[in-house]
């Protein structure tokens, strides 16, 4: 038989993430798969709109979106912003005045 080790009690499953903007909790998608593809999207110095619509719409699953287009009606430099900050949870970077 081949050999088979259990790294089940090594993985986290935890729950997604949120961002909080206007009392609202957005979900932002953190399985590897969907952060790999939004790395490879933003590794650009400069990422354009399509870059960035792209990153969104993988970061953020259709009811966070819903939210943030019907509810939210950010302009577009609120949403790179948001956008940003979703990419930032996920990666773990350093806690900033106004997050819990």
């Amino acid at each position: 038989m081949s050999r088979r080790v259990d790294i089940t009690e090594k993985l986290s499953f935890n729950e997604n993430p949120c961002l909080v903007i206007r009392g609202r909790e957005l979900e932002v998608n953190t399985d590897a798969p969907t952060m790999l593809k939004v790395m490879g999207i933003m590794s650009n110095d400069d990422p354009g709109a399509g870059e960035i619509i792209g990153a969104y719409e993988l970061v953020f699953p259709q009811a966070s979106r819903d939210v943030i287009e019907k509810e939210l009606k950010l302009s577009f430099n609120d949403l790179i912003i948001v956008v940003q900050e979703a990419f930032n949870l996920v990666l773990g970077e350093d806690s900033k005045p106004g997050e819990q």
